[in-house]
């Protein structure tokens, strides 16, 4: 399979991404064409359409050598009971592709990149590989009836953290970086097995380190730092026990 393009988002790290695309409308994308596909004739009657489909690699999870597992630990089940691997949308699968269905903010077809698209509501890490671009098409794509299984049921039982932020800190961001990253953490970017409220949290988003803590439902920003080349945290890695 060839990479057509890659999308720039503002998560250089796994840690904080939204769990699937739409969870966090704003959040914004820029998908780059690779040099052989920087054709605009490509992207004709696109403009038409409010959403697409991007199919995608999951580049971090790749696990060359090993053999696959028919189960899987989902993140929304707390990481302690196993589902089929059809049953869910892990990245540890056979084939590490990814599905996201994201909307359509601009369409520039010359710019020094070649064609881009920018899009809203995107789960994807900074770089991810896209391997298609297909049309959202409402009058089949939508299913209204239909049913979420396991993953409904934990959603009904989820919340959106309330977030707070200090104005010292809010005033570092751009209005719609605020919104954006008020929104990553109102849905709760933590390990779903992580919930000491001692925990102090470092999450890379957008040129920024972000740290936060989360108690009794609410997410509060405690500090941000410019990020350097040298800063690097895991996912979910606590600054302070």
């Amino acid at each position: 399979m060839k990479i057509i393009a890659k999308i720039q988002t503002d998560f250089k790290t796994k840690f904080g991404v939204p769990r699937q695309s739409g969870l966090v409308k704003g959040l914004k994308g820029r998908i780059v064409f690779e040099p052989e596909f920087r054709n605009a004739e490509a992207l004709r009657g696109l403009e038409g359409f409010s959403h697409i489909w991007l199919l995608w690699d999951f580049s971090e999870a790749h696990r060359d050598g090993e053999s696959w597992s028919p189960t899987v630990r989902p993140p929304r089940l707390g990481g302690n009971r196993r589902m089929g691997v059809w049953a869910t949308r892990s990245p540890f699968r056979p084939n590490n592709i990814g599905l996201s269905s994201v909307r359509i903010s601009k369409i520039e077809l010359h710019t020094p990149e070649g064609p881009v698209i920018e899009v809203e509501g995107a789960d994807l890490m900074d770089g991810t590989p896209i391997l298609d671009i297909k049309p959202y098409l409402p009058f089949t794509d939508s299913h209204p009836d239909a049913r979420g299984g396991f993953a409904e049921e934990q959603n009904r039982k989820t919340e959106p953290l309330r977030v707070e932020i200090p104005s010292d800190i809010a005033c570092m961001f751009d209005a719609d970086k605020l919104d954006d990253l008020r929104g990553v953490l109102a849905a709760d970017p933590r390990p779903h097995y992580q919930e000491d409220p001692e925990r102090i949290y470092a999450m890379e988003f957008a040129d920024w380190e972000v740290k936060f803590h989360v108690r009794d439902g609410n997410a509060v920003v405690v500090a941000v730092s410019s990020l350097t080349p040298a800063l690097s945290k895991g996912e979910g890695e606590p600054l302070s026990d």
